[in-house]
C-alpha cells in the first residue's frame, strides 16, 4: 500500500474548490486516455453522502467547472445509501440528484442509483448485478484496464474514482464499527442494519472501494479531529475505526482536509 497524500486548507470553501479541480482533472484525463487507447471514453464514479460532498455537488454544478466535463461520458454510482425512498430527504441519491445530477447535461441511463424501493437485501443483490453489468459483462472493465477472457468471479470492479466522507465514529460509506459487513469478501454490495443508528444501509463492501483507481476523501469539521489522527496514525483496528479498511494497493489515495479536521495530526 502506498502511503495516501494528505492536503490540509485553511477553510472548507477552500477544501471544496480544489476537490472539484481534483473531479474535473480525473474525469478529462480518464475519458482522454480511454479515447486515445482506442477505448471506449468514460468515466466512473461512485458519489458519497453527507455535508462536504454536498458542497462539492453543488459547486460541480455551476458553469465555472460544469462546463469542464464531459457529462455524456460520465457514470454515477454511489458508495452507499439509507434504506428509505429516493425521494426522501436522507437520501443520498436526493441529495446528489436536487444539487448536481439534474443541473448537468447528463444522461438519465448513466446514473445508477441503487433501487433503495426494494427490501434492503434485494437491492444489494440488484445493485451489485448493475456493477456486474457495467465493469463486466459488457466492456469487461477490470483491474484498471478493458480485458477479455477472465471469469466475472476472479474480477472486481475498477472504479476510476471513489469519493469518501469519514465519521466521527470512524465509519464510512456504510462500514460502520463491529458489523459484519466489515469482514466481507465475496460481496460487492452488502445490505446491514445498523443498531447504532437504527436504519438499514446499502454499501459497497471494503474490497470494491479498494480496488477503485483513485479514493478521494473529503472531511471537514473539528468533530473528525481525533478520529482522523486515528485512522491515520493510530493502532490498526478496522472492528473499531473501519475507515482503517480501505488501504488499496495500487491506487492514488488523497485525504483533503480543512484546518480544523486536521488539527490534531501533528500531536
Amino acid at each position: 500500500m502506498q502511503s495516501p497524500e494528505i492536503e490540509i486548507f485553511s477553510d472548507r470553501a477552500a477544501l471544496t474548490r480544489d476537490a472539484a479541480r481534483r473531479f474535473v482533472a480525473c474525469a478529462r484525463d480518464v475519458i482522454a486516455a480511454r479515447i486515445l487507447s482506442g477505448g471506449e471514453g468514460y468515466f466512473s464514479v461512485a458519489l458519497s453522502g453527507g455535508s462536504t460532498p454536498r458542497d462539492l455537488y453543488a459547486l460541480l454544478a455551476t458553469p465555472e467547472f460544469s462546463m469542464q466535463v464531459d457529462w455524456a461520458r460520465v457514470h454515477i454510482f454511489f458508495g452507499d445509501e439509507r434504506a428509505v425512498p429516493p425521494d426522501h430527504a436522507d437520501s443520498n441519491f436526493k441529495m446528489a440528484n436536487d444539487v448536481l445530477l439534474a443541473r448537468v447535461p447528463l444522461p438519465a441511463q448513466n446514473v445508477h442509483r441503487i433501487r433503495t424501493e426494494l427490501a434492503p437485501d434485494e437491492a444489494a443483490r440488484e445493485y451489485e448485478r448493475e456493477l456486474r453489468d457495467f465493469f463486466v459483462n459488457s466492456t469487461l472493465r477490470v483491474s484498471g484496464t478493458e480485458r477479455s477472457g477472465v471469469e466475472s468471479k476472479d474480477v472486481l470492479p475498477r472504479f476510476d474514482l471513489v469519493l469518501l466522507g469519514l465519521g466521527a465514529n470512524g465509519h464510512t460509506a456504510s462500514l460502520f464499527p463491529r458489523t459484519r459487513v466489515l469482514r466481507e469478501q465475496a460481496r460487492w454490495v452488502a445490505a446491514e442494519y445498523i443498531d447504532e443508528i437504527k436504519m438499514n444501509r446499502i454499501t459497497l463492501t471494503a474490497p470494491v472501494i479498494n480496488a477503485s483507481a483513485n479514493i478521494l476523501w473529503l472531511v471537514a469539521g473539528a468533530d473528525k479531529a481525533a478520529t482522523v489522527r486515528a485512522v491515520l496514525r493510530g493502532a490498526y483496528c478496522p472492528d473499531d475505526l473501519p475507515a482503517q479498511l480501505i488501504a488499496p494497493r495500487d491506487a492514488r489515495v488523497v485525504w483533503l482536509m480543512d484546518r480544523d479536521a486536521a488539527r490534531e495530526l501533528s500531536r
